[in-house]
């Protein structure tokens, strides 16, 4: 008597079972991560958050780039609005980032329509990395900074879920070049005004040098009252 749970065997002619499942196989020679990572829109990037007594600033730089070798948009909005009173910045494949933020939007419309209020900061970016670490959003690494009763919030979201929260953090390709700036330059004290022009700074050194952030600043000022996003192709204008 055949034993149902035993692995089913090759026939006798040397065909597989036709219970077997079917395997498929690549290419010879091909890497469908590599391939997939050339012809999709990243952004390469370099984001930065800054907290401040007054609320938050988050800025980025411009640039998509397909694979990291060709630019494939001048005018990207890496910065978006998914609270009241909080943004999110896109790192990473651009499709991922834009779906992820689509998500926490909804998730953060639900709550508010439960409760009768805001989801608190804290609470939304655990759940950002939550879905960071579960999600199919593909090597995403954005920062969040809002603002709430317990004051103004940044957190850097890795692509395995981690979460962190600090005073000013960077993501991105261009990162090391602009803690450096930031190093030298940030203040507990800051104004909100300050801040910007050191996030703007931050990201103008980075692009100085990496070849993925470029083409101007976003600038994020997120406050009790909102948040406002405004783009600017020349530094000097904000610096």
């Amino acid at each position: 008597m055949n034993n149902w749970n035993q692995p089913s065997t090759p026939q006798g002619n040397g065909d597989p079972s036709p219970y077997e499942p079917e395997l498929g196989s690549l290419p010879a020679g091909s890497q469908a991560s590599d391939d997939y990572g050339e012809n999709v829109n990243s952004t390469g990037t370099t984001t930065i958050g800054i907290t401040t007594d007054a609320g938050v600033v988050i800025a980025t730089d411009m640039r998509a780039s397909l694979g990291g070798r060709f630019v494939s948009n001048k005018d990207v909005q890496k910065v978006e609005q998914i609270h009241p009173t909080g943004a999110l910045t896109l790192v990473g494949s651009v499709g991922g980032a834009q779906s992820f933020i689509r998500t926490l939007r909804a998730e953060v419309n639900l709550y508010e329509s439960r409760r009768g209020e805001p989801m608190p900061i804290e609470a939304l970016a655990t759940l950002a990395g939550n879905f960071a670490r579960g999600g199919p959003f593909r090597a995403i690494n954005p920062i969040l900074g809002g603002v709430d009763d317990e004051g103004s919030h940044v957190y850097s979201i890795d692509p395995a879920g981690g979460v962190m929260a600090d005073d000013y953090t960077v993501t991105g390709s261009g990162m090391q070049l602009a803690y450096g700036l930031l190093e030298q330059e940030y203040e507990d004290d800051l104004s909100l005004e300050a801040a910007q022009s050191v996030a703007a700074r931050a990201i103008k050194s980075a692009v100085e040098r990496d070849t993925v952030s470029g083409n101007g600043v976003f600038l994020a000022a997120v406050t009790d009252e909102g948040v406002d996003i405004r783009g600017h192709d020349d530094f000097d204008a904000v610096i």
